[in-house]
C-alpha cells in the first residue's frame, strides 16, 4: 500500500532533498509541500495524506499549533515532527499536541523513510529509549505531586491489569521489558496496549507517556525510574 505524504517546511532546498528522497521509494508518495503551518493545516483537511512530515519553527503558523489543529480536526494523518536539536521545548510541545514522533534534520536517510513507514503503520516513531530521554528531559514540565490536575475519568475504565501496563509504557519500557517484569507473554502486552489506547482514546505510545504524567500515573521527579499507580 502506498504511504501518502506532505513535506511541510518553509526551505524549500530541504523540502527538495526530501521530495527526491521520497520519491525513489515505490511505497511512497509525495502528494504535496506546504512552505508553512497554516498551509500545512489545509493541506492535510484537502489531500488526506498519510503522514505529514512538519517542521517546527516557521513563519505564519509553527509546527506545533499546525500538529494542534490537524490532530483536532480528527482525520487519519499522522504527524512525524522534524527538529533540528534535539529533545528541545518544542518537540515536547509537539508531542502534546498530538504528534506521533520526531526525528532530527540530520537524521540519515534510512532513519527518515523507517521513521516515515513506523508512523503510517499506526505505531510512534519514538523509540523507548528516547522516551525514557524525553521524560527525564521535560519531568518539569509535567505536573508534580502536589497541585496535579483532576484525574481523567476514563482511567476507570482500566483493569488494574492494565493500568499496571500503562504505568511500564510511560516510563518508556519495551513490550519485551514490560512481558518480563509482569510475567506476561509480549503478545499479551500487545493486547493490553491496543485496550488501553481504545480505552483513553489515545493515538499512540507517546500520547500514553503524556497521558500517565499528566494524570499522576508515574511521578515526573523520578524521572520514570519508578513512581506510583494511580489507584
Amino acid at each position: 500500500m502506498t504511504i501518502r505524504v506532505l513535506l511541510v517546511d518553509d526551505q524549500s532546498l530541504l523540502r527538495l532533498g526530501f521530495r527526491a528522497l521520497l520519491e525513489q521509494q515505490p511505497d511512497l508518495d509525495v502528494v504535496g509541500e506546504a512552505g508553512n503551518g497554516a498551509e500545512a493545516v489545509t493541506m492535510t483537511r484537502a489531500l488526506r495524506p498519510d503522514v505529514v512530515l512538519m517542521d517546527v519553527r516557521m513563519p505564519a503558523m509553527d509546527g506545533i499549533e499546525a500538529t494542534r489543529q490537524i490532530v483536532a480536526a480528527g482525520g487519519d494523518a499522522r504527524i512525524l515532527v522534524l527538529t533540528t536539536f534535539d529533545l528541545d521545548e518544542y518537540v515536547f510541545a509537539a508531542l502534546r499536541a498530538g504528534a506521533s514522533g520526531f526525528l532530527l534534520k540530520d537524521a540519515t536517510p534510512a532513519d527518515l523513510l523507517a521513521g516515515i513507514r513506523v508512523v503510517a503503520s499506526g505505531d510512534a516513531a519514538v523509540a523507548p529509549a528516547v522516551t525514557r530521554r524525553l521524560i527525564e528531559a521535560f519531568a518539569h514540565h509535567l505536573p508534580t505531586s502536589t497541585g496535579r490536575s483532576p484525574v481523567d475519568e476514563r482511567l476507570d475504565q482500566l483493569t488494574e491489569r492494565e493500568r499496571q501496563v500503562l504505568g511500564e509504557l510511560a516510563r518508556g519500557r519495551t513490550n519485551a521489558e514490560i512481558a518480563a517484569r509482569l510475567f506476561v507473554s509480549e503478545a499479551t502486552v500487545k493486547v493490553h496496549v491496543g485496550r488501553i489506547l481504545a480505552k483513553l482514546e489515545l493515538r499512540d505510545r507517546v500520547q500514553v507517556v503524556v497521558f500517565a504524567y499528566e494524570n499522576g500515573l508515574v511521578d515526573p521527579e523520578q524521572g520514570g525510574q519508578g513512581g506510583r499507580h494511580g489507584g
